[in-house]
């Protein structure tokens, strides 16, 4: 990799990658590998021009990034974050999006004490708000649920050692891609960073960390394959999941990719059927009552008050920890037995769902929530 290693020449690169990627549909051009990762190493540095920032990402978007731009830029994240490891062999890393949910009441904030009452270590991670959908995020549903949300990144290290699971916050782990949120909100469209900042794995185990992904658009399971093998997960699985979560649709079939080591990625279908979940809706449904969000007008953001949908989602999710049966419910006994499975836990999926309803209906999940309270 060639190094960058003065502040004029980081500048003088940042302007010679927009004059690639930004000069129109016929002459713009892909970055390399080397190139991505000086670029993103820059405006990491919190000393690039603004401007410049959002006209390189609307660049990259409008001609569409390849893998060696999303990788690149990965690296770059990961070469500048806080990144630590946990006294566990191995971590769960639940990659969920950071704008959040809009649409359904979002459990998966919960998927992280099930997966340790269970014997598996999880983090979960996030931040507080985030265009373009400003949905209810992790921190705010967690938050709402009485969870500390804003424990330094060794706090929620040493968490996961003593309790077997953790939230901790991009600001705690990636302060300097935390503070792009501004100009990100600004700039309306998503970016590279929407996709890669997921995948940063900010808390490690010392032998495997293994990513749970989620998507929409059926051309991203072998952009975040590429990306968590980047990252040094040593597997991945990607669903196809409800707004781009790791929770699949309750109503119909689905699909899930995954990988193992250096090996290629393959795909299994998936029924909720088979684990005795039917349901007519794909995931829970928001109730009618919800305030609007303040910021209407936009198609993308959400319609409804993000913060009194994220005390819902921790009323229900509380309850399902109790044992009470519904979507909720559902919702992290499917999700939880695609993981445990993945991680050869359990034989097979009808197995591995069994084991997340005991935990349910026993209580261990639940306590193992409360140790975080």
């Amino acid at each position: 990799m060639t190094h960058l290693n003065t502040d004029l020449n980081l500048r003088i690169h940042l302007r010679q990658c927009i004059q690639k990627v930004a000069t129109g549909p016929e002459y713009s051009k892909d970055l390399n590998y080397d190139d991505a990762y000086w670029a993103m190493r820059h405006i990491a540095s919190g000393e690039a021009d603004p401007i410049q920032i959002a006209v390189y990402f609307i660049g990259l978007r409008m001609k569409r990034e390849t893998d060696d731009e999303y990788r690149g830029t990965l690296q770059a994240l990961i070469d500048t974050a806080n990144i630590q490891t946990a006294a566990v062999e191995e971590v769960l890393d639940i990659s969920d999006p950071y704008d959040g949910y809009a649409r359904g009441v979002p459990a998966s904030s919960f998927l992280p004490a099930i997966m340790a009452s269970l014997g598996v270590p999880s983090v979960i991670h996030g931040l507080e708000q985030v265009g373009p959908k400003y949905g209810a995020t992790h921190y705010k549903i967690l938050q709402a649920a009485g969870v500390d949300v804003n424990l330094s990144a060794k706090a929620a290290t040493a968490q996961l050692n003593n309790i077997g699971w953790t939230y901790i916050d991009q600001s705690q782990f990636a302060p300097r891609l935390h503070d792009l949120i501004p100009i990100r909100q600004r700039m309306i469209k998503r970016q590279v960073l929407t996709t890669v900042e997921t995948l940063l794995a900010p808390i490690r185990g010392q032998v495997k960390t293994h990513c749970l992904g989620g998507y929409v658009h059926k051309n991203y399971p072998p952009i975040y394959t590429s990306l968590a093998k980047q990252a040094g997960f040593a597997s991945g699985m990607f669903v196809r999941g409800v707004e781009g979560g790791v929770i699949p649709s309750l109503q119909q079939a689905g699909k899930l990719f995954y990988y193992e080591g250096q090996a290629a990625e393959q795909q299994r279908d998936l029924n909720p059927a088979e684990l005795g979940i039917e349901a007519a809706v794909r995931a829970v449904p928001l109730p009618e009552n919800l305030p609007p969000a303040p910021l209407l007008g936009d198609e993308i953001a959400t319609t409804v008050d993000s913060n009194a949908l994220a005390r819902v989602a921790a009323e229900q999710g509380l309850a399902a920890l109790k044992g009470e049966r519904g979507l909720m419910y559902d919702s992290l006994v499917y999700v939880g037995a695609i993981a445990l499975t993945h991680l050869q836990r359990y034989t097979s999926l009808v197995e591995a769902a069994d084991a997340v309803r005991a935990s349910l209906d026993s209580g261990k999940a639940l306590a193992s929530f409360q140790a975080a309270r």
